[in-house]
């Protein structure tokens, strides 16, 4: 027989580094100085009135060595036994230090030469009241101090997995918004090349000037497109060359213009958010025309720090185009419904005597 490899056992779990200062904690000090305080009140009721500092010094003290045995214990030793409970020793330690140290008081407090103090009725019984009054009430001072400490503990937990819980919704929320964004990279980008190899085969001669031209603009729009928050004016500059490129490739079917109000160009917002709607404009809206159309794109300030961005063309209009604009637009609602959730409005209507009017309102994004 091969010799067999030993079984090592797992480590018993340890418990954190003593720390010293934990031992005198101000709520733990509070909570027994109060105990003390009522407990010597009671007692001087049948006590003598000329050993009253006697019996504050002795029952502070029997308090004070409990606070040290419940904190000593609740981190020495590091190792315990897996039959016996932490919250077990604490109990036990703090029910037997009292009469050990009521002992010690009545033991230490005898005068010279005087008998000791269980031959002296008085004093022993003295000692009989302050020794299981302390073993019974010490026990469930720790017991309702260890529920408070699981308490507050589970509720540490409960906040810290909330926060855990927030942030990683935050990563998804982050994750699912660059796919949306990364989704619309190639929608828009193979669009545009496609129409770029249709003017190269045809032989245009406006195909090297419109190479060019889009040689500039994806110089200018690649480091935007990585689904981080850029701002209007951005977006702004993009649909414009967007829109040039665009007439170069039919000028005499694609007119347009930009209106831009005031303050509007540093509002932030998702990117490809105002280029989307123009590119569905261009693809569904005066592409499919044989007259082409116009487009006249809005971006304004409303009261409240809203923003209002139109894109109206006179292209052939929703009933040609089977009631909707395309898969751009579908990913741009699902990204605005992930950026601003409810406070997002997207509405698309037809208008007289052809043509499509979409209009996005939303609040400026925290930074």
């Amino acid at each position: 027989m091969s010799p067999t490899t030993p079984i090592e056992a797992a480590p018993l779990p340890l418990s954190p580094a003593f720390h010293w200062r934990a031992l005198f904690g101000w709520r733990r000090v509070r909570t027994v100085a109060i105990t003390c305080l009522l407990l010597t009140l009671l007692f001087s009721i049948n006590w003598s009135a000329q050993s009253y500092h006697l019996l504050a010094i002795r029952v502070f003290g029997v308090g004070l060595m409990v606070l040290l045995a419940f904190g000593v214990f609740e981190q020495w030793p590091r190792r315990l036994p897996k039959w016996l409970a932490r919250w077990v020793l604490q109990v036990v330690a703090v029910g037997a230090v009292v009469p050990v140290t009521v002992f010690f008081f009545y033991q230490w407090g005898t005068p010279a030469g005087a008998p000791v103090f269980w031959a002296d009725e008085k004093r022993l019984n003295g000692f009989m009241t302050l020794a299981f009054s302390g073993m019974l009430l010490a026990p469930w001072v720790a017991l309702t101090a260890l529920l408070r400490q699981r308490e507050a503990k589970v509720e540490k937990q409960a906040i810290d997995f909330e926060l855990e819980r927030s942030e990683l919704a935050r990563q998804a929320l982050d994750a699912r918004m660059r796919l949306l964004t990364a989704q619309a990279q190639p929608h828009f980008l193979f669009n545009t090349l496609a129409n770029v190899q249709a003017l190269v085969e045809a032989g245009s001669p406006r195909a090297p000037q419109l190479l060019q031209s889009l040689t500039d603009y994806l110089r200018a729009a690649v480091p935007r497109l990585d689904g981080s928050a850029n701002t209007l004016g951005q977006e702004l500059e993009l649909v414009r060359a967007y829109l040039e490129l665009m007439q170069m490739r039919m000028p005499d079917r694609l007119a347009f213009a930009l209106h831009i109000g005031t303050g509007v160009h540093l509002l932030r917002c998702p990117p490809m958010t105002l280029l989307t709607l123009v590119e569905n404009a261009v693809q569904h809206g005066i592409d499919p025309s044989e007259e082409g159309g116009r487009i006249d794109v809005h971006a304004e300030l409303l009261e409240g720090g809203r923003c209002r961005l139109r894109v109206l063309d006179t292209g052939v209009g929703l009933q040609a185009t089977g009631g909707g604009l395309g898969t751009g637009l579908a990913a741009l609602r699902e990204r605005l419904l992930w950026a601003y959730g409810g406070s997002a409005s997207l509405e698309l209507r037809e208008v007289a005597p052809h043509g499509v009017q979409v209009t996005i309102e939303f609040s400026e994004p925290k930074p």
